[in-house]
Formats: C-alpha cells, sequence, structure tokens
C-alpha cells in the first residue's frame, strides 16, 4: 500500500497523575502534515517576535500583560488549515477503579487513554511520526508501550503506518508548545476555573472560533478541533 501523507504529531497531557487533586485528566495532541512543519513553526516564531513575547508557549504563562500574544495564537490556530487539534478529557477522575476495569494499573489506563486520543487522528493510507513531551525519567517506557499498542491494533507491524514514536523536549518544537496552550484552555473551562480573567477571556475566544461549548464530545470526523469527554464507569453491584 502506497502511502499518501505523512503527518506529524505533538502531543500532551495535563493532570494525568492517578492522585494530583485535579478531577480531570486530560491527553491532547496537535498536529499537521510534515512538509509544513517548518512553515508553521516559523509563522508561530514571527508571531512571538511581533508581540515580543520569550521563552516557551505555556498555559501557565497566559496573563493580562500577555493576552495580545495568546489570542493572536489562537487566531493563527484557527486560521491555518494544515493546524489540527485533538483533546481527550476523562471526567470524574474520582470514580477511576482501577482494581476492576484496569488491570489493577493506573498505567494500564494512561495508555488506554493514549489509544482513544490517536485512533481518531491515524488514518489509513498516512504514516505519521509522534513526538511526546518529556513528563519524567520514565517517558522512555510510555514510548515503548504506545508503539506496541499502536502497532497491534492497526496491525502495523512493519512500522509502516505508526513510523515512529520520540520523545521531544517542548522547547524543541512550537508545535508542542501549541498543544500545551490549547489543552491548558480545556483544561481550564473543564476544572470549572475563573481565577484568571486572561485565561477567561482565551477560552472564550477558543470557543468563539472553534463554535464549540469545549464541554461536550464532538463527531470524529471534526478534524479541526476535536474533543472527546470520557467518564470512567461506576461497579455496578452484582443481582444478589
Amino acid at each position: 500500500m502506497e502511502l499518501r501523507t505523512s503527518y506529524r504529531v505533538y502531543c500532551d497531557e495535563s493532570c494525568h497523575l492517578e492522585k494530583d487533586g485535579a478531577s480531570v485528566m486530560l491527553l491532547g495532541a496537535a498536529w499537521c502534515p510534515a512538509a509544513d512543519v517548518e512553515r508553521i513553526s516559523a509563522q508561530i516564531r514571527s508571531i512571538k517576535e511581533e508581540h515580543r513575547a520569550r521563552g516557551e508557549i505555556k498555559w501557565t504563562r497566559v496573563s493580562p500583560s500577555r493576552l495580545g500574544f495568546y489570542s493572536s495564537l489562537v487566531d493563527y490556530f484557527f486560521s491555518e488549515p494544515a493546524l489540527s487539534f485533538r483533546a481527550l478529557v476523562v471526567t470524574r477522575k474520582d470514580l477511576l477503579d482501577h482494581s476492576y476495569y484496569n488491570k489493577g494499573s493506573h498505567d494500564s489506563f494512561y495508555y488506554k487513554m493514549y489509544f482513544y486520543l490517536l485512533r481518531n487522528i491515524i488514518r489509513p493510507g498516512d504514516s505519521y511520526e509522534i513526538f511526546l513531551d518529556i513528563k519524567d525519567t520514565r517517558s522512555q517506557e510510555s514510548v515503548l508501550k504506545l508503539e506496541e499498542i499502536l502497532s497491534s491494533n492497526f496491525h502495523d507491524f512493519e512500522r509502516r503506518q505508526v513510523r515512529r514514536i520520540q520523545q521531544v523536549r517542548s522547547i524543541e518544537s512550537e508545535i508542542l508548545q501549541l498543544a500545551d496552550f490549547l489543552l491548558g484552555a480545556i483544561a481550564y473551562k473543564s476544572r470549572h476555573l475563573d481565577t484568571s480573567t486572561a485565561k477567561l477571556a482565551i477560552v472564550d475566544r477558543v470557543g468563539q472560533l472553534s463554535g464549540l461549548d469545549l464541554v461536550s464530545t464532538t463527531p470524529p470526523w471534526d478534524d479541526k478541533f476535536n474533543l472527546f469527554f470520557f467518564t470512567p464507569q461506576t461497579r455496578r453491584p452484582r443481582n444478589e
């Protein structure tokens, strides 16, 4: 089978630890054709220079003094046809029952959610390089496990479709930083936070340009800004 288009997918995560006090867990990915990566990266750098923004693009850095810059990033994302974004949001993380549903392991659940994130991005006939933000010393384990899961589920044992999964540092990729920023906006909305007027303004801008309420699952074929909300099942009582 001749592969049509090569894509690069940049993945980030938020509130992903089992006991971090957050009510939700989020995984996100921004992607585009590999041929457009350099052009898009250069355009993001140009927006930074225009606004005299320094350092990495991060949701945690959204502030009133940087509102113009981050608003421009939102506008750029929605105006750039080559860019897409997908987020998976696990609601009610307190309901997770790993002993019953996930082989007693939060890691097992984590990899399952990563598969759910990526399965609607990966399309037959195209090839993908997937880049994960380095979070901790266990990141390499994530790479190997995801490669195993994806190659098995997509019957891609020759690794022609999912060509590689690689760790990168966010400082190395503007598109990965963009994924962090967009995922942060979804997390802020999902956690019902309202302590920052600047962050609320960004969330409103994303909602306006996407035409979404940002708290509901979108159709799986929506490629530009796709959201999937997953609520854990509760254990059913046995019939007496």
